[in-house]
């Protein structure tokens, strides 16, 4: 079956599957602070989001914009079996079929940009016991702040993700915003880590951003004040939910909504 994907001029914007499970802890832990109001709103707007036990069931994609300039990967999903992912996403992913699906070889990955360093975001970037760059063409794109703090994030990416991408030469550190050669915009959106980032594709006056972690559940895209456990600096997160949600009408392509696109 082929992927869903929205077309914004010349870019196509494909949403890849790599899995689907259940969140590792309740959902009234991971937003302390919804009201039942607030989780009302987000179950009518989402009611997938929700398993048949009640527990906050997460969907994990990746996502490519395709261009006549290339192919540009935004994340590298849960990743296969032994993946850092492992210890509690529904590993192994299946991003490899889900490519074929669109049409993409790996070799034909010109960018793949990492939003941040948590393990369901990274899986397929590096595999195999040679740890080599699964996108072997690509450049590998990361906020350099978010590099400098891995130790903070997860300490074990440093060997097994950052040292092979440096090893293979196909690591990139950014500073802030950049254009793609592709087209598409970075744009820093730090809080859920001290570098992510996600990524705009415009085209006239229609507008897509792939959002990373900015925001992972329904209740923070109708409350995006509303702080998520696992953010590292809840008020900067805000800052950045806030910021790119109120610059007008734009579709988002997020990682763990039922939908991809919304």
């Amino acid at each position: 079956m082929t992927p869903p994907s929205i077309d914004l001029g010349t870019h196509t914007v494909i949403a890849l599957a790599d899995g689907a499970g259940p969140f590792f802890s309740p959902r009234a832990e991971a937003f302390p602070g919804a009201s039942a109001a607030q989780w009302a709103a987000a179950d009518a707007f989402d009611p997938g989001a929700v398993d048949a036990e009640g527990r906050w069931l997460l969907q994990f994609r990746a996502f490519a914009i395709r261009s006549d300039r290339g192919v540009t990967l935004v994340d590298a999903g849960i990743g296969p079996a032994g993946s850092p992912a492992a210890a509690w996403a529904p590993v192994p992913g299946r991003l490899p079929e889900e490519l074929a699906a669109a049409g993409i070889d790996p070799a034909d990955v010109s960018n793949v940009v990492l939003t941040h360093l948590h393990t369901d975001h990274v899986g397929w970037a590096v595999v195999g016991d040679e740890q080599r760059p699964y996108f072997p063409n690509a450049e590998y794109l990361l906020q350099r702040s978010e590099a400098d703090a891995v130790d903070a994030i997860n300490p074990r990416l440093e060997s097994v993700l950052l040292a092979p991408l440096r090893d293979a030469g196909r690591l990139r550190l950014l500073d802030g915003d950049t254009v793609l050669g592709t087209g598409e915009r970075i744009v820093a959106t730090p809080g859920h880590t001290p570098g992510h980032q996600s990524v705009l594709v415009e085209s006239g006056r229609e507008r897509a951003a792939v959002t990373g972690d900015l925001l992972v559940h329904a209740v923070q895209l109708l409350h995006p004040e509303l702080e998520y456990a696992h953010e590292m600096d809840p008020a900067a997160a805000r800052r950045s939910r806030e910021r790119l949600l109120g610059t007008g009408p734009l579709h988002l392509a997020t990682p763990h909504l039922t939908e991809p696109f919304v």
